[in-house]
């Protein structure tokens, strides 16, 4: 296929990932597979352990059970598409198909930044409202707000795919991109984007920067709430229950602002793909390893399953 032929003959997008690493491809490769493994597995770990386990049935793992979901879905919406471009040096993909990925991209995305936010608002109140915490986060609001989290980020992608539909694309079909992101997506439509670019900045602000502000502003009650525990053994408890969400958050919100929300005109496609990396392979995988190995319950519920397996295995072959 030649790279320059006209969309109004070919319906398919080039992807061509890292053009400039070709001669690293398999190494690449490797390591992107292996890391994709890691993180599904990790992943559904936590959800398959958190669903199974009745040591495990604070809201916080109700939460957490989702998050790990949408993040397995989340990485398997892109990591098999950029295994193959790595491998091919590049791949099509038709235009509904690119769409299709970057709206499960944008949903689930969504979806994570706003959970990781209801997350917040949990420590919230057990840290800063402990004694009504067990009747405000009862099981019907856990589920509500979980609802509300998927629900709105379904409709915020819903939206966004409207404007793109409307997008029309004549000689160019390069996408100098590891995955249908939005922004490379917009330079080749020959259609006036200036409406969808707002659009979308709007949204992205909404789903990005204004629940990022809300954690700051309920992790500063929470810092105050806990310097004013009086014992020390009290304050480290406090601490540890919210280190791994906030080094979470951190991260994630880092990465999305600056590619999302912060103007890119300064930033080179290099810059964009390495940030891009960091929120699609990097941060599914490192939120799995930072619950898990600074959290007690889910390392003595996971221990337990080993048990029983390791007895169940003992009793198939005695």
């Amino acid at each position: 296929m030649a790279l320059g032929s006209s969309l109004d003959n070919h319906t398919d997008f080039l992807i061509l990932g890292f053009q400039t690493l070709y001669q690293f491809r398999i190494v690449l490769f490797t390591s992107f597979l292996i890391l994709y493994i890691l993180t599904v597995s990790g992943n559904l770990i936590i959800f398959v352990l958190i669903m199974s386990s009745n040591l495990l049935t604070s809201p916080m793992y109700f939460f957490l059970c989702n998050l790990s979901l949408s993040e397995s879905l989340f990485t398997t919406n892109i990591a098999p598409n950029m295994l193959e471009v790595l491998l091919r040096n590049g791949s099509t993909m038709t235009i509904p198909g690119c769409f299709l990925q970057f709206y499960l991209f944008g949903l689930f995305a969504v979806n994570e930044s706003f959970l990781l936010t209801v997350m917040s608002y949990d420590r919230f109140l057990a840290i800063c409202n402990p004694l009504h915490y067990a009747s405000v986060m009862n099981t019907y609001t856990c589920r509500y707000l979980t609802t509300c989290c998927w629900l709105g980020a379904f409709l915020i992608m819903l939206v966004t795919l409207s404007f793109m539909s409307r997008l029309k694309f004549c000689k160019q079909n390069m996408i100098d991109h590891f995955f249908c992101d939005i922004a490379p997506v917009l330079k080749l439509s020959c259609s006036d984007t200036t409406t969808i670019e707002m659009v979308i900045s709007l949204l992205s602000s909404a789903a990005t920067l204004f629940p990022f502000l809300f954690i700051i502003v309920t992790y500063g009650c929470i810092i105050r709430a806990i310097f004013r525990i009086p014992s020390s053994k009290g304050k480290e408890k406090a601490f540890s229950t919210c280190s791994s969400h906030l080094g979470v958050v951190t991260t994630y919100y880092t990465t999305l602002i600056m590619v999302y929300v912060v103007p890119t005109q300064g930033h080179s496609l290099i810059v964009n793909k390495c940030l891009s990396l960091l929120y699609t392979v990097v941060t599914p995988l490192v939120n799995p390893v930072i619950y898990t190995l600074r959290n007690k319950e889910i390392k003595i519920a996971f221990r337990r399953k080993l048990e029983i397996l390791n007895q169940h295995i003992y009793s198939l072959y005695k």
